[in-house]
């Protein structure tokens, strides 16, 4: 007898969660060519998939016998990492772009943009290669035998038969109070070092938590979607955290090739790529103020965003 379809009353948890997997692997397999052509955000898709798949994998681990699904797990972080590099770098070079560009007159903003180009365009093309050699590589093409034979013959264990409703409810309550204690440890530790890596776990568990009501919503509709996007909304407030944290960083280090000596400066034109002069060090300085401030205002942020995620009767599904 097959399967009910997914969404129908008799969905087990474990057709839900397979459908899940299936379109996502679906995806990544597709981004493929756009990602060997650098198309615009196809790196960022590529990813999104490898960590939507992971996510699933991890979330729902004691649906599937430990050794195949770990192992898949394991490779699509490998395969995300890769992706990330390049990402971050594009993310990056994005932010200090846009923020250059609205400078004031006195910090030359063009002159600070142009340079800030150059140099993203240096670290994209530094990363890229890494891309394309994972893409080609036999461990990438293992990943994808292993998706496709996961799904063909599914290692599922006894409790995958459960009806779906019930078990996404007490996932995403779950998930919540996972969140919840990633997020009392970060408000708890405040700013600095510490406080930074603490909100960026609490990032990646409200992306763990959106995940998980994602696969439900097929089952669950409505109530999953409004999950989402209450876990959406933090993890994005958190992200805004991370990247101005990032940014921060990046521009400490451009800033303090200033003063690499007498060569600094030299170069001239908006997209020079010689090393920085002095005078670039007051326009970086602006920018990493600016940083600073924006992880300032996400942190101040968090509680009053995060209120509305912690609600007990999100999680309700049924």
């Amino acid at each position: 007898m097959p399967a009910p379809a997914t969404g129908a009353p008799g969905t087990t948890i474990g057709a839900a969660v397979l459908a899940r997997l299936a379109a996502q692997a679906e995806v990544l397999a597709a981004l493929d060519p756009a990602v060997r052509a650098d198309e615009p955000d196809a790196v960022h898709r590529m990813r999104v998939a490898c960590r939507r798949l992971r996510s699933a994998l991890q979330t729902h681990r004691r649906l599937f016998a430990e050794g195949p699904a770990r192992e898949l797990a394991t490779e699509l972080k490998w395969f995300g990492a890769v992706l990330g590099q390049a990402r971050d770098r594009e993310v990056l070079g994005e932010r200090l772009l846009a923020e250059a560009r609205a400078l004031p007159p006195p910090c030359r903003p063009e002159r600070t943009a142009g340079r800030l180009a150059a140099w993203s365009r240096r670290e994209a093309e530094r990363v890229r290669p890494e891309v394309v050699a994972a893409l080609d590589s036999p461990r990438r093409q293992a990943l994808a035998a292993g998706l496709a034979g996961l799904l063909a013959d599914p290692p599922l264990r006894g409790r995958a038969g459960r009806a779906a409703g019930p078990e996404f409810s007490r996932i995403a309550a779950r998930e919540q109070r996972r969140t919840a204690d990633r997020v009392r440890t970060a408000l708890a530790a405040g700013p600095g070092p510490g406080g930074d890596t603490a909100l960026h776990e609490a990032r990646k568990a409200a992306k763990r938590a959106r995940y998980a009501a994602e696969t439900a919503e097929p089952v669950a509709g409505r109530a999953a979607r409004r999950y989402a996007a209450r876990m959406k909304a933090v993890q994005e407030l958190l992200g805004e955290h991370q990247d101005a944290v990032v940014a921060a960083a990046a521009l400490r280090e451009l800033a303090a090739g200033t003063h690499e000596g007498p060569g600094a400066g030299t170069a001239t034109g908006p997209d020079a790529g010689g090393a920085p002069g002095r005078e670039d060090a007051f326009a970086y300085g602006v920018l990493y103020a600016r940083q600073l401030a924006a992880a300032s205002a996400a942190r101040e942020r968090l509680p009053e965003v995060w209120a509305r995620a912690a609600e007990r009767r999100l999680s309700r599904f049924g």
